[in-house]
């Protein structure tokens, strides 16, 4: 198919979706905007559909596990449908009397959405239940192995829609098969992009001249200081490390201890199920994982007894076994190692104190996963706040299960989100997690109050006194 016929397909739809938006704001209900979003909610959240669509996602993308596919997509959507119940995001919404300000909430129109083959189910939910939150249309560009989940999820989102009135031209995805001439047309027309998923799609979004959210790298790096329950965090770490095979950002990739517990860590992540590798099977693990520099889709979100045979460890793992351990001291830019890994296996390191550890986690997050996130289990809270002014993060993790606690969970304030901003320091316009106040154009009504004007004194007055001595 040539360029031309590809952009006819892309400006149909986006013609079809700001259609269908346009309407839909007019009717300007909040409770239907809520009513949408809970029949794209249950969508995914009924049973039967859901482990039918966690299987399908599983068999096309060949990433994670059909099991906490299905925890995943029913904790990601309800979490989100609590966070937004009872949330006004369309029309008046405050008036501030002493300001003289009106604050109301309008959509921002057509957004698109681009997904990635990691979560081919959860995080186009979440991207289309925040836009219909606020009134919007969304089109849902997927990765081309992530179609087919895609396709069948939005045929039963269009059916749950038609039932409550409502246009199923405001759910679209791109029309088969997926290119990225599709992509880069819808980028150009949309109103809003959302793009989560590699850092290429990532940067192509925000060079596409269309206002765009985008989300950084992970590569979270977890401390465990010697204050630290070391069982708990082991437990707590070796869940969030297998979940879904590793393809969540927030997975545990590198976890650091100090020496005088290091010895405990290891026999407690090796009880959780931990198999700890020499350096020569640490070398061949690497090898495989890793060429020229880029990750390979040898190990990626695959389950463990693939990982234990193609690194050749059946001799060594036992049926208890559920991810590797690679103890190292290899760290920066020229450590491949250190990075993001995406597959049933950390690397390990041991330092003298906690100043080394934050010192070590900013060194390995300098390579990759700025801005993202750091863990650290520890009773001693201080230390939290230390590397909340140290670090170049956007989220300081306390003594949880990292892969759930990022994007938010039932036990934390985090909204519950699957695409994380990492702020200034992972290129990005934002530095919380996706939600809906970001679906959302502010419009403000301004009333004339009482002057404020300011003596030059009440302004000025500290540095004169400063400068005067």
């Amino acid at each position: 198919m040539n360029n031309s016929s590809e952009f006819e397909e892309v400006d149909l739809l986006v013609k079809k979706a700001r259609i269908a938006q346009e309407k839909f704001e007019r009717q300007g209900s909040q409770q239907l905007f809520d009513l949408a979003c809970q029949a794209v909610g249950w969508a995914l959240m009924e049973p039967e559909h859901n482990q039918r669509l966690a299987k399908l996602a599983v068999k096309e993308t060949g990433l994670g596990n059909v099991s906490d596919k299905i925890k995943k997509n029913h904790n990601k959507t309800l979490g989100l449908l609590r966070d937004i119940k009872g949330v006004k995001s369309f029309g008046h919404v405050s008036e501030d009397e002493e300001l003289g300000l009106s604050l109301y909430l309008r959509p921002k129109g057509v957004v698109a959405a681009i997904v990635p083959s990691t979560n081919p189910l959860a995080t186009p939910v979440n991207n289309i239940i925040n836009a219909l939150k606020c009134g919007n249309s969304i089109i849902v560009a997927p990765s081309p192995k992530g179609v087919r989940p895609l396709r069948e999820l939005l045929s039963i989102i269009h059916h749950n829609l038609s039932l409550i009135g409502v246009d199923q031209d405001l759910v679209q995805m791109v029309p088969m098969p997926p290119t990225k001439g599709k992509t880069n047309r819808l980028m150009q027309l949309a109103d809003m992009l959302v793009v989560t998923g590699s850092q290429n799609n990532v940067k192509a979004g925000y060079s596409s001249g269309t206002p765009a959210l985008g989300v950084g790298q992970g590569n979270v790096v977890t401390i465990i200081d010697e204050t630290a329950d070391i069982e708990d965090a082991a437990a707590k770490i070796s869940v969030s490390k297998t979940f879904d095979n590793a393809t969540s950002c927030s997975s545990e990739n590198s976890v650091i201890t100090i020496d005088t517990v290091y010895e405990e860590v290891v026999g407690s992540l090796c009880s959780e199920g931990g198999l700890v590798l020499s350096e020569e099977e640490g070398s061949r693990l690497t090898d495989i994982h890793w060429k020229n520099g880029k990750m390979t889709t040898d190990l990626l979100a695959q389950d463990i007894d693939v990982i234990i045979d193609k690194v050749d460890l059946k001799d060594r793992a036992s049926k208890d076994t559920k991810f590797l351990i690679f103890p190292t001291n290899k760290a920066g830019a020229t450590e491949v190692v250190c990075g993001e890994k995406m597959s049933r296996f950390l690397t390990l390191y041991k330092v003298k104190n906690i100043s080394e550890a934050i010192e070590l986690a900013l060194k390995i997050q300098e390579y990759q996963g700025s801005g993202h996130s750091i863990g650290i289990h520890t009773k001693n809270y201080e230390r939290a706040h230390e590397i909340a002014m140290k670090a170049k993060t956007c989220r300081v993790i306390v003594n949880q299960a990292h892969c759930f606690a990022t994007g938010g969970f039932f036990n934390n304030g985090l909204p519950f989100s699957l695409s994380m901003g990492c702020g200034s320091w992972g290129g990005n316009s934002i530095d919380g997690n996706l939600n809906w106040e970001h679906f959302v154009n502010k419009v403000r009504v301004v009333k004339t109050i009482k002057e404020n004007k300011p003596e030059l004194i009440e302004v000025f007055g500290d540095f004169w006194k400063e400068t005067s001595k």
